[in-house]
């Protein structure tokens, strides 16, 4: 009997991460649920390409290379005698994935590419491939995104507040520039709302505007010589406690324009144009500067380390108001909508990729079942039940967000009478917005909480390896994924805080009755009995109870109308598409969740064992062979 050593023995086959637009079941599923088949079918060569793209090593290298070099101020933020200097330094990884996405129109295709109502939908499932092998470069996109939606809205929109010709020229300017696919001039955005008084209450905002528009004696000072874009008549100062997506180009914040009024919402650009920067080496810069930001310092955070997040103070930053003053809130709003949805689709990124990992590992890592026995993990009972059961709250999670996906894309473009139908409920066009106000909280509180768990357990499918920073192997760095997906139930809201919005929506004195009908409609057209009848005590709580009593219970209100929806949704996929595992997984889901199933569907779901798990895990008719020598 030989020894092994460092080179020989047992070493263990490494595992392949498949193409997730064909390998992800769930994926397919839904995409195919919520799709007309005509869009489906147009979207799948380019979205299926994707899917193999984000796998690829070249992919894998600028994703090491923007976790290994992070962003850092260069000389702490001066220069060599003293002056305040605030240079932000990026990776090349980072700027590489930032710009293979602009290129692919993570942003872009929704304002680019028509798929009526689905347009969302086919974002979405994009960015959903996209997300884990992004680095966190969505993150300033989901920003881009939300901004570019803001200004579309008062670029376009007859209720908006009526923009002066220069407004017009500075708001389509920067609107341009968000959803463009050239990386030379696409832009990003930030979104600076969070101070040290409040966190999410943005009541609370210290950071002043002040109308103080340049003399008419003079030239408008320039944000941007080459484009001719003037800066800003509101001078804006206040320190901003977070501040994601630091290398932006320009970004929407809130500020206070009088003590008796609400917040108001700016857009800023990050640079403006100095005519009188002098370069190291004496010549005429004629060049550009912060625009009265500084850099304070950069967070260091458990995960997201790729991302770069600051603190920035704030003196006379030139800005323009957005819509009007005191109505900060309703304006970015606007956004929140957008980053709640990219915020919990990176979530499920995160997980779907995870998966795919411990998918991929139990094929070919084999154990010992006693007595000399090997096999591999993909045939062990116990590993897939558990596999299957993650796989199952992933689902449904899936349903969830991409059901809010499509009342977004609702919301933005209404259904053409006569369209090809989707097989999921479409409420009224009267119940979509109410429907929004309510699912923008819930599913961003549920997935991103949820999905924490699950990441984690798909880390501990590896054993050990899964714990390892497997920068060797970045396809499978799961503790990466973990680590940058926390940030998920913390972000645009904790998870109390968003089931606290949740509750307020339903307990609006104006809007909640009608987002209480939305739900109604919803729950109400499920053929299930016992959901039906869970929502209707759920409804009469809400309705009956006070909003100061019910706020110890958001969380728990929260989480069981999601489920309910979640079952909802299940019941909607299964008569879609019947088959043996999606009804097993739908009854199981149920039956964790504490509601009844019909009595021969919940037998069929324990009666399927370890074949029935595996085609849970894998997809049916799937063979589910060892790659590795047993």
């Amino acid at each position: 009997m030989e020894p092994s050593s460092s080179n020989t023995g047992f070493i263990q086959q490494q595992p392949v991460i498949k193409n997730q637009f064909y390998d992800d079941v769930s994926y397919q599923r839904v995409a195919r649920l919520f799709l007309p088949s005509d869009v489906f079918d147009k979207i799948t060569p380019d979205a299926a390409q994707l899917g193999q793209e984000v796998l690829s090593q070249q992919v894998f290298d600028w994703v090491t290379d923007a976790e290994h070099n992070q962003p850092y101020l260069r000389g702490n933020g001066r220069d060599s005698f003293g002056r305040p200097k605030s240079e932000l330094v990026v990776g090349e990884g980072w700027r590489k994935l930032q710009d293979y996405g602009f290129e692919k129109g993570v942003v872009a295709l929704n304002y680019d590419t028509d798929h009526g109502p689905y347009t969302r939908l086919v974002q979405f499932l994009r960015c959903h491939l996209w997300e884990a092998s992004c680095a966190n470069t969505l993150c300033p996109a989901a920003m881009q995104d939300g901004a570019a939606r803001l200004l579309q809205r008062h670029l376009f929109s007859s209720a908006a507040r009526k923009l002066s010709p220069t407004e017009r020229d500075v708001f389509q300017n920067a609107y341009t520039h968000l959803t463009s696919r050239d990386p030379t001039k696409t832009w990003t955005s930030g979104q600076w709302m969070t101070e040290r008084t409040g966190g999410s209450d943005v009541s609370q905002t210290e950071t002043v505007a002040i109308y103080d528009p340049f003399p008419s004696s003079a030239p408008v000072p320039l944000a941007s010589q080459s484009e001719s874009i003037p800066l800003g008549p509101w001078s804006i100062s206040g320190f901003k406690w977070f501040s994601s997506a630091t290398d932006s180009n320009m970004t929407i914040l809130l500020a206070k324009t009088h003590p008796s009024k609400g917040v108001s919402a700016f857009f800023a650009p990050m640079r403006r144009h100095n005519p009188s920067l002098v370069s190291h080496t004496g010549e005429s810069g004629n060049g550009t500067e912060l625009n009265g930001i500084t850099i304070q310092r950069l967070k260091h955070k458990f995960g997201t380390q790729s991302l770069p997040t600051a603190e920035l103070e704030l003196k006379g930053m030139r800005g323009w108001l957005i819509g009007e003053e005191g109505k900060g809130i309703q304006e970015i709003s606007t956004i929140l909508n957008i980053t709640r949805v990219h915020t919990t689709v990176s979530s499920m990124g995160y997980l779907g990729r995870s998966l795919a990992i411990a998918r991929s590992f139990a094929l070919v890592r084999p154990v010992g079942m006693g007595k000399g026995k090997r096999i591999a993990l993909s045939s062990h009972p116990l590993h897939m039940r558990t596999l299957a059961n993650m796989t199952i709250d992933y689902h449904g999670m899936m349903l969830l967000t991409f059901y809010t996906i499509y009342a977004l894309g609702l919301d933005e473009r209404s259904l053409p009478s006569g369209s090809a139908a989707t097989k999921v409920p479409t409420p009224p066009k009267e119940l979509v917005q109410p429907l929004l106000r309510v699912l923008s909280s819930l599913h961003k509180s549920y997935v991103c909480e949820t999905t924490v768990p699950l990441v984690y357990g798909c880390m501990e499918a590896l054993g050990g390896v899964g714990y390892m920073q497997n920068v060797e192997s970045e396809h499978l760095n799961i503790s990466r994924l973990f680590r940058d997906c926390c940030v998920g139930a913390i972000w645009e809201g904790t998870t109390d805080v968003l089931a606290s919005d949740t509750l307020r929506a339903l307990k609006h004195p104006l809007s909640g009755k009608q987002s209480v009908q939305a739900l109604d409609w919803l729950i109400l057209s499920s053929k299930s009995a016992a959901l039906r009848e869970e929502w209707q005590g759920l409804k009469n709580k809400i309705e009956t109870g006070k909003q100061e009593e019910l706020l110890p219970e958001a969380r728990g209100l929260v989480f069981r109308i999601a489920e309910i929806i979640v079952s909802v949704l299940y019941l909607v996929d299964v008569e879609a598409s019947p088959a043996v595992e999606i009804e097993a997984m739908c009854a199981r889901f149920m039956e964790k969740k504490g509601f009844s199933v019909e009595e021969a569907v919940g037998k069929r779901a324990k009666e399927g064992g370890l074949k029935l798990d595996q085609a849970i895990v894998y997809g049916a008719g799937k063979e589910i062979a060892p790659g590795a020598k047993l």
